[in-house]
């Protein structure tokens, strides 16, 4: 019998994590990098809150989730980022093969590739659309790990009304993440981060449930004439 070694990555738990159908949805539904009650949970999982408790126990022994009491309540939110972007290449490979059908099939996936919140930053092709238009613009400069904002960068995003911040010690700042919808990276990080609460604010678009985000019809007629490629 072959016997693995010890140096081996722990594949097996993290596929155990995610087998559940019940589990499965639960972190998906926290890919929005917003924090979720038990109950909240439990309905987005279809299963009772009893079972709900069940998995959400074993979720935070596997350091999947963590859980923040406030006041009487008690809040659950993905680990950090490195949970939610292995999620997210999990969800590219589950559906190699019936990629396009998979998204033509319902509305609501739709909705999803057309613009979501992937860990608090702006994801589908709303987001590669604005990794595309600082890439285009020369706006970042690959450094270790990930980006820098040159001039030009900050020159784009001013464009769209945003006053880029600047690094700050705690978080990588701009890296790429690759989207599950359209199999090419769009921003994440700091930057990223504030850049979709900065669009949020100005109405152009909108948060849902979960994951969703919608293109208001302020942001179909402003934001997305100035993501278009010049020319």
């Amino acid at each position: 019998m072959t016997r693995s070694t010890p140096n081996e990555p722990r594949l097996a738990r993290v596929a155990a994590m995610v087998a559940d159908p019940a589990r499965s949805r639960m972190l998906a539904y926290l890919l929005s990098g917003e924090c979720a009650s038990a109950s909240e949970l439990a309905r987005a999982a279809s299963v009772t809150p009893a079972t709900a408790s069940g998995h959400l126990a074993q979720l935070l022994e596997a350091r999947f989730v963590v859980c923040e009491p406030r006041s009487r309540h008690r809040y659950y939110r993905l680990a950090d980022a490195d949970v939610a972007h292995a999620l997210e290449a999990l969800a590219v490979v589950a559906e190699r093969g019936e990629h396009e059908q998979q998204w033509a099939a319902s509305p609501e996936r739709a909705r999803l590739r057309a613009a979501r919140c992937c860990y608090g930053h702006l994801a589908g092709r709303l987001g590669v659309q604005v990794f595309d238009g600082l890439m285009a613009a020369q706006g970042l400069q690959p450094v270790s790990p990930g980006y820098t904002l040159t001039d030009s960068g900050r020159a784009w995003l001013q464009r769209l009304g945003f006053d880029a911040p600047e690094p700050g010690k705690q978080r990588r700042y701009a890296y790429p993440c690759l989207d599950w919808s359209e199999r090419r990276d769009h921003l994440a990080g700091e930057l990223a981060d504030q850049l979709y609460l900065h669009l949020v604010a100005q109405g152009w678009v909108r948060r849902g449930t979960g994951r969703d985000v919608a293109i208001t019809p302020l942001g179909q007629r402003v934001l997305l004439p100035l993501l278009a490629p010049p020319g």
